[in-house]
């Protein structure tokens, strides 16, 4: 019997377990690992290794680029529409937020790298992510993604190395919009720990110069790393 008709021969518990391990990574949020979700789900590591296997098989999951951790995939966006947000920044966080909002004049968004995952947390709802599945799919495309690649030493673009060197951004400039482009912010801890990412999305050349942008983030930045880390 193969490993696809023995699950189905257990249904309609396998159907329960696998949406379980989906529901699982929306919560726990990109990059979560496969002993993680066994522990949360209290499943035997082999019954969660076979689900996980048989979802990214699917495109309901994908693998992050360092093959540790699983991200919602293709289908569940479809299904969804939108990835859902596991958490909600506290009122003083959000009052900071509306604040940058209103200077900046583009799309201003926050995500959290709780554990070393990536987590949406406030998408600016005035300018949406063109494509927010994707990012938590491919983060090396975009400035919020490269950001918490940095944090994690794995394995950035030298370019995107030398902007956060030179710069203390991550950035991509028309290469998923060809008139777009985004820039990230590192929001850190009192120990200098870097808990998330304060994102810019707008026009090309607000990234391509980007003082006027980091000049606006920056205090946002330094404001909103002791309310959410």
């Amino acid at each position: 019997m193969t490993e696809r008709a023995g699950l189905a021969a257990r249904q309609p518990g396998a159907v329960r377990s696998a949406l379980a391990v989906l529901e699982a990574v929306a919560h726990l949020g990109a990059g979560v690992s496969a002993q993680r979700i066994s522990t949360e789900l209290g499943l035997a590591r082999a019954t969660t290794y076979r689900l996980l296997n048989l979802l990214v098989e699917d495109e309901y999951l994908v693998r992050t680029p360092d093959l540790t951790g699983f991200a919602l995939g293709a289908r569940v966006a479809h299904l969804a529409g939108v990835v859902a947000a596991p958490v909600r920044l506290p009122s003083a966080a959000r009052a900071v937020l509306a604040d940058a909002r209103r200077a900046v004049r583009g799309g201003v968004h926050v995500v959290l790298f709780p554990d070393h995952r990536f987590v949406v947390v406030d998408a600016d709802p005035d300018f949406p992510f063109s494509d927010e599945a994707r990012m938590v799919r491919e983060p090396a495309r975009y400035a919020l993604g490269r950001l918490w690649l940095v944090t994690r030493g794995d394995g950035v673009d030298a370019r995107v190395a030398a902007d956060y060197r030179r710069l203390g951004v991550t950035r991509q400039s028309g290469e998923v919009t060809a008139t777009t482009g985004c820039l990230a912010l590192p929001l850190r801890d009192d120990t200098g720990g870097t808990v998330g990412a304060l994102g810019f999305s707008g026009a090309r050349h607000r990234v391509d110069d980007p003082a006027e942008v980091i000049r606006l983030l920056d205090p946002a930045a330094r404001a909103l790393a002791p309310l959410v880390g």
